[in-house]
């Protein structure tokens, strides 16, 4: 913190490194009221620190210095800011200073505040608490929810709202978990199911469908077969059979009827068996990119991989569908001819392959090893994008000759000068012994 830069008494942090700078130094910001007490409070000497702690209750806006002297080094301090801290705590300035306590109660000695926090929230009403259920500190906003869950402030309808609107994935899982739990309790839905299940969270949509058995609505799972996240789609299932259905024969009828879904598609694999692949090859030619992606998917899924029909593949236009068929066919890396492979990079700005064929390319070309991977790196190193530029670099340093190849040859040296330019003049020379060349 520099001497003349301000303090943002909103920021949390910033207390922190007021401690911390008037502890070194003895000098006040600029931006701050009051800067001898707050000076004193910080000070170096800790019988001055423990004689400003009185005075705190005058200037209410170092109440934040207050809470980091509850965690002062030296006991008296410490002692002294604790109860002085209980006495001023009251629901105010608990929603005040409940960013600064949870930032501080990570760090040694701080979680005599946070008790202290959550014995006066605990005592808060659903009016009190609303501000902190919506704050903008994520740390507040996480610790709110859980305390209103704690002590039933919600209803299970607004937690299953909460759930499947709340940004924060971590309060979406804690309020969908509460609301079903509630809902069980009382065997009572309304209110509970359809926000989760239309929630554009995963997990919350899993509680949902999870809860269709218990609310006597199994039925409904099916419809759920077919989602766009694996978690649902699982829960989807075991909600069908414990109903007595059979979800492969429902994915096997949707995707045998040349349209299906890509949920659909992908859900087949996750279930079937690897005969279901016959359903799946008509499907990587699917107008629909997402479609043909997961029907790939699928097929990695089923340890179903043939290299010849999947290597035209590799140029689809779609990303997706070319960073699918790149992981089939990674195993087999040594299967592909590296020649085509070659000419994906090779081409110039604004003339080359797309970026993600390019990708898909260069992953190939780099899981060969040997030579091959230091000949594609080494030409990416001229590609018109940073990112793989920086990839390339990154692979041409970290390679070394592999078992199998022969020393001396002249084209790793051709290679290795190429990236001359990444390389120390030691580390240079060391890579050419290691390669069976002079260097």
């Amino acid at each position: 913190m520099e001497r003349d830069e301000k303090i943002d008494v909103g920021e949390p942090l910033a207390w922190l490194r007021l401690d911390e700078a008037l502890r070194r130094e003895s000098y006040a910001p600029s931006g701050l009221v009051a800067s001898r007490l707050a000076i004193d409070l910080c000070h170096r000497d800790g019988r001055i620190r423990e004689a400003a702690l009185d005075q705190v209750a005058g200037d209410p806006g170092l109440l934040p210095l207050l809470v980091v002297r509850c965690g002062d080094w030296v006991g008296q301090v410490r002692e002294r800011a604790r109860e002085l801290l209980a006495e001023a705590l009251d629901m105010d300035t608990a929603v005040a200073l409940a960013p600064l306590i949870l930032l501080f109660g990570r760090r040694g000695r701080g979680a005599f505040a946070i008790d202290l926090l959550d014995e006066v929230l605990r005592r808060a009403s659903r009016e009190q608490l609303a501000p902190l259920l919506t704050c903008a500190d994520r740390a507040v906003h996480r610790h709110a929810h859980r305390l209103a869950v704690e002590e039933g402030l919600l209803s299970p309808a607004e937690l299953a709202r909460a759930a499947a609107r709340d940004p924060d994935t971590v309060v979406q899982i804690l309020c969908a978990d509460a609301a079903l739990a509630a809902a069980v309790k009382t065997g009572d839905y309304d209110g509970v199911l359809a926000p989760l299940l239309g929630a554009r969270n995963p997990r919350a949509r899993a509680t949902g469908v999870t809860a269709l058995r218990a609310a006597g609505l199994p039925e409904q799972a099916e419809g759920f077969l077919a989602d766009r996240s694996g978690v649902v789609r699982a829960c989807a299932r075991y909600v069908v059979r414990q109903h007595g259905g059979d979800p492969l024969t429902v994915y096997r009828g949707w995707c045998s009827g040349g349209d299906p879904v890509p949920g659909a598609v992908i859900g087949l694999a996750e279930c079937g068996e690897r005969r279901d692949a016959a359903l799946l090859w008509p499907l990587v030619s699917h107008p629909a990119a997402a479609v043909r992606a997961r029907a790939l998917g699928g097929l990695r899924t089923l340890d179903v991989v043939d290299v010849p029909r999947m290597l035209p593949l590799l140029d689809d236009p779609a990303p997706g569908v070319v960073r699918e068929a790149t992981l089939a066919l990674l195993p087999s890396a040594g299967l592909v001819p590296d020649g085509p492979l070659m000419e994906r990079l090779v081409g110039e700005w604004p003339k080359a392959w797309p970026r993600h064929v390019r990708v898909g390319a260069f992953r190939l070309l780099d899981a060969r090893g040997g030579i091959v991977r230091l000949r594609a790196a080494v030409t990416v190193l001229d590609d018109p994008d940073e990112r793989l530029r920086a990839w390339g670099a990154q692979v041409v340093q970290r390679w070394h000759p592999e078992a199998g190849m022969t020393p001396g040859d002249a084209e790793v040296g051709e290679l290795l000068g190429r990236a001359r330019h990444l390389f120390s003049e030691y580390v240079l020379t060391r890579r050419l012994w290691e390669a069976g060349l002079n260097g």
